[in-house]
């Protein structure tokens, strides 16, 4: 099934249906603001499932996005001194920040080899307010299959995931065609000093510019 997400009706409508079957531990693909995302709830069955759509080894991780900071401390996340200016100043945004913590509350599939997992507040209002109803942080990839370009519109998708859509797995929110936008910066923030692992929409320099020796 493919569903507008555009409107504040289609919004509405679409969450509706998005948050019951996400919870049936159902896949979801969805606008960001960067890429369109693939995504389940942060469950060891979800999250094998997401996995099996994505066609990529269990081992490699999936980030979280949340609607609020809150969420991300209710997970167990730990926000250092350095995390939390970063997040003061580019959250909501497309910065994924690494962090330790969540032991006993989130899947120990979500953690990468440094030992954090990667969440984000992403800034597409429509994702927030799903992911704020849904009450749980929403797992997040690229939605492609592997060595394929991310889809930039539900088309794309329709074509990509056109058996999962028919049997029900996968349900796509459309919400436009997206632009050439790069993936959110990611900085790793499991150690005393920050590092940055993937320079993306938010170049290091607008990092260094904004929190000065915070940044990595």
């Amino acid at each position: 099934m493919i569903l507008p997400f555009r409107t504040d009706a289609d919004i509405d409508a679409a969450i509706a249906t998005a948050v019951p079957h996400l919870e049936a531990e159902r896949l979801l693909a969805y606008p960001t603001e960067t890429v369109y995302g693939l995504g389940s709830i942060p469950t060891e069955p979800a999250l094998a499932a997401l996995s099996r759509l994505k066609g990529r080894p269990p081992s490699k991780p999936f980030l979280l996005l949340v609607s609020t900071r809150t969420m991300a401390e209710e997970t167990g996340l730990v926000f250092s001194h350095a995390a939390s200016v970063l997040a003061e100043e580019f959250w909501p945004g497309p910065l994924t920040l690494v962090l330790p913590g969540g032991e006993g509350r989130l899947p120990d599939a979500l953690r990468g080899p440094e030992g954090g997992i990667a969440v984000r507040l992403t800034s597409h209002a429509g994702i927030r307010r799903l992911i704020a109803r849904l009450g749980q942080p929403l797992t997040s990839t690229s939605a492609n299959r592997p060595g394929q370009r991310p889809a930039p519109g539900a088309d794309r998708l329709a074509e990509a995931f056109a058996r999962e859509i028919a049997r029900g797995e996968l349900l796509v929110l459309d919400g436009g065609v997206l632009g050439n936008v790069p993936p959110s910066t990611l900085i790793d923030l499991t150690a005393p000093v920050p590092r940055l692992v993937r320079e993306g929409a938010i170049p290091r320099a607008e990092l260094r510019r904004r929190v000065g020796s915070l940044a990595p």
